[in-house]
């Protein structure tokens, strides 16, 4: 007996307690809205405490991907911070508090990656069946694409940031998304191409001169006041909900679902 407990009784309350340690939800920085997309696919949404300050969630601003803010992340007392490879190594190592981990995340380069991004959260999180809510997302899409009917229409890609447009190339989660949707993605570009007068392609117009596109898919976001001019061609421009394609998360879902909408079954030229 030791102050009236006996062994076994201790070892049972020892239990107790480092069960209700372990039952604490993580305190999880997000630093771009893609991943923040991903956590709440896995239903981590509730234990986000901070986001970059172009998040939809209304959380502590935590600066952006190249820039975050140290001070308001230390405050936080964050116990993860999960951000992109656009962070630098070793800005990251000075904003991450001792005791928290950084995890960075892919994403923009392939489906694929969109598809690891939640097995790399669901496992460093252990969340249960998280595994499982990564293969279902890798399978839905890829049926979901399927169901389109692009019919092997020649496609660019077009969207824009603070007025300066860009295209997506190859090397893009888009790329694979409109690929596996039937289109024919006209752009040769290795990853995102940025029209302006440095580059080797100047503008909106003379990108369409050298691809010829039956279509244009214009990813508009006015909330952000971001378009994309251009003449008018032998093409059809379509416009597309941005905020359902700019991120490489599983919010890519309703985007198929407003594609199917336009082409599955429709025969549209």
């Amino acid at each position: 007996m030791v102050f009236g407990l006996s062994m076994r009784k201790i070892c049972i309350l020892l239990l107790l307690v480092i069960a209700g340690c372990s039952s604490e939800e993580p305190k999880i920085i997000s630093q771009s809205p893609y991943i923040t997309h991903t956590l709440k696919y896995l239903g981590q949404e509730g234990n986000i405490v901070g986001v970059s300050r172009y998040d939809f969630l209304e959380r502590p601003g935590t600066g952006g991907i190249l820039d975050p803010e140290e001070k308001t992340i230390a405050e936080l007392d964050p116990d993860y911070i999960f951000t992109s490879d656009w962070t630098a190594p070793e800005v990251l190592r000075e904003v991450t508090p001792e005791g928290a981990d950084a995890v960075v995340l892919q994403g923009f380069h392939a489906m694929s990656e969109v598809e690891e991004n939640i097995r790399v959260i669901a496992r460093t999180l252990g969340v249960p069946g998280g595994k499982e809510k990564a293969d279902e997302f890798a399978a839905a899409w890829k049926k979901s694409a399927g169901e389109v009917g692009g019919g092997g229409r020649k496609v660019l890609l077009l969207s824009s940031c603070k007025g300066e447009p860009f295209s997506f190339g190859v090397n893009t989660y888009l790329y694979d998304l409109f690929s596996a949707a039937g289109f024919s993605v006209v752009e040769t570009h290795p990853s995102i191409r940025h029209m302006n007068k440095t580059g080797d392609i100047s503008s909106v117009d003379e990108l369409l001169r050298i691809t010829g596109p039956d279509i244009v898919f214009v990813l508009q976001d006015d909330d952000h006041g971001c378009s994309v001019e251009m003449a008018e061609g032998d093409y059809k421009v379509v416009l597309l909900n941005g905020e359902h394609f700019v991120y490489p998360a599983p919010v890519l879902m309703q985007g198929i679902a407003d594609l199917k909408g336009l082409f599955s079954g429709t025969g549209n030229d």
